[in-house]
Formats: structure tokens, sequence, C-alpha cells
């Protein structure tokens, strides 16, 4: 009785995951074709054909551009807020938490340059973006990394008459103009280097300016790493 009960269910499992996928992938499309085109140039047929599905079935999953933006947004949002949630709440200092949430955003570039620059630039040029509630996204995120300031101000790390929520909106603010700078081509994606010193950069110009005075004399410097393996940096788009 079991095993047939499990052979009844697998068909519908597989339907299930087959589903899923093909969701993924018109996902994935919208991205790429988002980043490469731009919201207003986007079409669904262009997205079909990226994914290589038949048109109508893009709209089987997501009934218009704008939703797909909007998915893009919550699925590419939520992850990111989930690292930084990991960074927050792991162990370490003040320095070593702001440098890891710089390393979780840039990471996140270096990996999908793409899907950055989709949140960066053409959420905001949507009339989607109107839609898409990012206050609430980033006041979450800031509420979430100003417990970290919140912390480290009563351990003396932070300079006493700054404020936990502020700090907290200016890192995320550097933190989103540089990675800008790599999106409009201001600086060269291509270029591993580049990235690993735009990290330290803003990881180090954030820290002294928050620090208290003994704790930005004991700061080293976040130098950029070399890697020990040579790999294909991402193109611009």
């Amino acid at each position: 009785m079991e095993d047939l009960v499990g052979q009844q269910n697998k068909p519908a499992a597989d339907s299930g995951s087959r589903e899923s996928e093909r969701r993924r992938t018109i996902l994935r499309a919208a991205i790429d074709v988002f980043a490469r085109k731009g919201y207003h140039g986007c079409r669904i047929a262009d997205v079909a054909k990226e994914a290589g599905v038949a048109y109508g079935l893009v709209y089987h999953y997501f009934k218009n551009k704008d939703e797909l933006l909007e998915t893009v947004f919550d699925t590419g949002w939520s992850g990111f807020v989930t690292r930084v949630r990991a960074v927050v709440e792991g162990e370490g200092t003040l320095a070593e938490k702001v440098r890891g949430i710089v390393d979780v955003a840039f990471e996140a570039y270096r990996v999908d340059p793409r899907a950055v620059k989709v949140l960066i630039l053409e959420i905001a040029r949507s009339p989607a973006g109107s839609r898409i509630n990012r206050q609430t996204a980033f006041v979450d995120a800031i509420r979430l990394s100003s417990e970290l300031f919140s912390v480290a101000r009563e351990r003396g790390e932070l300079r006493p008459e700054l404020d936990a929520h502020l700090a907290s909106a200016l890192l995320f603010g550097n933190i989103e103009m540089g990675l800008t700078a790599f999106v409009v081509g201001l600086a060269d994606a291509r270029d591993p280097a580049a990235l690993e010193q735009a990290k330290a950069q803003i990881a180090n110009s954030f820290l002294y300016g928050v620090l208290t005075g003994a704790q930005a004399a004991e700061v080293s410097e976040w130098k950029p790493e070399k890697s020990a393996t040579k790999s294909k940096a991402p193109k611009r788009s």
C-alpha cells in the first residue's frame, strides 16, 4: 500500500518541481532582460524568448512585467536581508560586522551583477516601483542593523553621541552608492581588485567616522584581498 501511495504521489511531486523550475527560469530571464533593456524597454515577449518558453507561459506565472519586477525585488531583497541578519546576529566586533555587511552586498554583486543592477536602478525607474514597498523593506533592514550599533554603543565601540538608526542608514547609503558606481560604469566591475578596494574603502571610511577614538586606533585597515585563484570577473551590463 505504501509503495502504491508513493507511486501516486510521485507524479504530483515531479509536476510541482517542474513548475518551480519553469518559474525560476522565467524569473532569471526577466532579470537579464531588465538589466539589458531596462524596465521600459522590456517586453514579455523578450522575457519568453530569453527563457526559451512560449509567450503565454510567462503569463501563466506572472500577470505582467510589473509583477515580474516585484518578484525580482522580493526575492533578491529577502535573500540579502537574510545574509545581513546572519552577520548582525553572529559573533564579532562592530568593525568586523560592518565589514561583513559590506562583504555581503559586494559578494551579491560579484555573483549576480545584473540582479543588483535591477534592484538599484530599475525598481526606482518603473511604475511598479510605487507598488513595491521599498520603504518598508529598507526600514526593516535599517532597524535590523541598527541593533548592532546599539550594542556597540553599550560596549563603548560606537561614539556615544551617534544615533544607531542613522548610523545604520548611513552604512546602507554608502554601500548602495558604492555599488551604483559599478552598476553605471564609473568603476570597473571586470577587475576583481577594484571590487576588493571598494569594499575596503567603504568600510574603512565609514568605521573611522563612527568608532570611538580608542576603537578607531585599534582597527587595522581592511586591505583588498588577493585572490588565490584566477577567476573571470562578471561582465558589465
